[in-house]
């Protein structure tokens, strides 16, 4: 699975794009023909500050999820962890048909 990270707004230092790297690679696990997944970092003007989009492109539709946090770490983990509950949804509902 190939991830592309985009930062809105602000530039991504070398830590935060290895930890998206890690965090959205473990995705793949959940789904057997995940394609290509795109992440967008974003500032907001709220107190919750910090948006992670994950879009992930699977067989016959695209899957799309976005949290806000405090910190980016945090709207990652929580990102990517609802990307995998949307995944694994997704595929039980493919193989009940």
């Amino acid at each position: 699975m190939e991830i592309k990270i985009k930062s809105l707004k602000f530039d991504a230092d070398s830590k935060l794009i290895a930890y998206v790297e890690k965090k959205v690679g473990k995705i793949e696990k959940f789904f057997d023909n995940t394609g290509d997944a795109e992440v967008t970092l974003s500032l907001l003007n709220e107190p919750d500050g910090k948006q992670a989009k994950i879009l992930v492109h699977v067989p016959g539709e695209d899957l799309i999820v976005e949290r806000s946090a405090k910190t980016f770490e945090d709207a990652i983990t929580q990102a990517a962890d609802a990307m995998k509950e949307r995944l694994t949804r997704n595929k039980e509902k493919k193989y009940t048909k």
